[in-house]
């Protein structure tokens, strides 16, 4: 969308940055004004910084939202263009270079993040991310920043549930030797350290409001003080922040400064939780299993049919990293082959109350399954019936079972592993 521009040729538009460039030159200009009183040169600061932050407003929902589904072309009178399917929006992607950092599927609300994402990163503008805890808020402000000016920059990352309000100022901005007790050098704060780079601030509904002012005062000046010193220091790093709260909510509640918010949701991507990204699934699993594997040291995590298709199917309460911590958990527990038994004692399914076949009848009971799915899963229990009943006879000798079935006997083992059979359960005692 473009903004008339009366100063400029017939019919001529501005662009929202062109505005925006020159609001701040105004900005520069009547902060070094010599010839105004202070009183009348912070009247007019105050009036351009509230033009500032209606355009940035106006521009987040025109330019970035609209441009993402579509509506700007059809406001130039071409006719309407298919919405892509969700693999094109990818692959579009890709043939553009982005870069994903870890980020899976065609979900199409993560793709219009991620689509949002890719607009902003080679801008300046401040990033707000929300969405539940575990939804990979942080793993976004990396997408943003690998695919902007600032890559090859540094990345600092700050917590700010974490930190005592006592110490906020200092982890911030630094300070001096002898500011305080224990200061016993010079230290830089976080936004020194992102200098020219990008810094994260996770959790950014549990800034104190003391915290909030200080905060709201660098993203005005671009400058921040050590804490014990008088000297100023100029910073350039890009802010993405996430939160896992109703910002809104907290302005009403007089716990979150409303100018702070509007400041820092110049772009605001929301990601979608995992239990509406089911197509995600399995590519996480394949992901952080292969991640678990490698941490431990340990051989690729094998699953029963069981397990996996419960894992498939289930809600994720916790997002993303609940599953990543399930799947280091398996890893970490299981042998050769995880199984429902390896999972947290409180989301593990009871067993079946009859003797149905445990995989088939409980991935029926949990959601409707396509025929091709269901033949799958009465294939699983067939086959594991199967080698049941062939263990037995065989008593356990898994050699013999090879032979009477003429198969390779390290297919046989495979095949074992895969539903979790264990040839010494099935030796006869005597």
């Amino acid at each position: 969308m473009k903004l008339f521009n009366p100063g400029g040729e017939r019919g001529s538009a501005m662009s929202y940055a062109t505005l925006l460039e020159k609001i701040e030159i105004m900005r520069s200009t009547l902060r070094w004004a010599t010839r105004l009183e202070r009183p009348d040169v912070e009247k007019l600061l105050r009036q351009a910084n509230g033009l500032r932050d209606e355009v940035m407003q106006l521009s987040h929902k025109t330019r970035f939202v609209e441009a993402v589904s579509g509506d700007v072309e059809r406001r130039t009178g071409e006719a309407p263009v298919p919405e892509p399917l969700a693999g094109e929006r990818r692959r579009a992607l890709l043939a553009r270079s982005f870069v994903f950092e870890g980020t899976f599927g065609d979900n199409p609300k993560l793709l219009d993040a991620l689509e949002i994402a890719e607009k902003a990163a080679p801008t300046d503008l401040p990033v707000l991310v929300d969405g539940e805890s575990g939804t990979g808020k942080e793993l976004m402000a990396k997408v943003i920043h690998a695919n902007g000016a600032r890559a090859d920059k540094p990345y600092i990352s700050v917590n700010c549930g974490a930190i005592p309000d006592s110490l906020l100022e200092s982890e911030l901005f630094g300070h001096k030797k002898g500011a305080f007790t224990g200061a016993v050098n010079d230290r830089k704060g976080k936004f020194e350290s992102a200098h020219k780079g990008t810094i994260f601030l996770d959790e950014i509904g549990e800034l104190p409001l003391p915290g909030q002012v200080k905060l709201l005062r660098v993203l005005q000046s671009h400058e921040i003080q050590r804490v014990g010193s008088d000297e100023t220091i100029a910073v350039d790093a890009r802010i993405v922040a996430a939160t896992n709260k109703n910002l809104r909510k907290l302005i009403d509640q007089g716990t979150f400064r409303e100018d702070l918010f509007y400041r820092l949701s110049v772009i605001h991507v929301t990601l979608p939780p995992l239990r509406e990204r089911s197509d995600e699934i399995p590519l996480l699993l394949a992901y952080y299993g292969d991640e678990a594997a490698e941490a431990l040291k340990r051989p690729p995590l094998a699953m029963t049919a069981r397990l996996r298709d419960f894992l498939l199917r289930y809600a994720y309460p916790g997002n993303i990293r609940e599953l990543r911590n399930i799947l280091y958990r398996l890893a970490c527990l299981a042998g050769d082959t995880a199984d429902l038994s390896h999972l947290p004692e409180d989301i593990r399914p009871a067993a079946p109350a009859t003797a149905a076949p445990p995989a088939l009848d409980g991935a029926l009971g949990a959601a409707p399954l396509s025929l091709a799915e269901a033949k799958r899963l009465a294939s699983d229990e067939a086959e594991r019936h199967c080698l049941e009943r062939g263990l037995q006879e065989v008593g356990g000798t898994v050699a013999e079972l090879a032979r009477r079935w003429d198969m390779n006997r390290s297919h046989l083992q495979i095949l074992l592993r895969k539903h979790g059979l264990h040839s010494k359960d099935f030796r006869k005692t005597h």
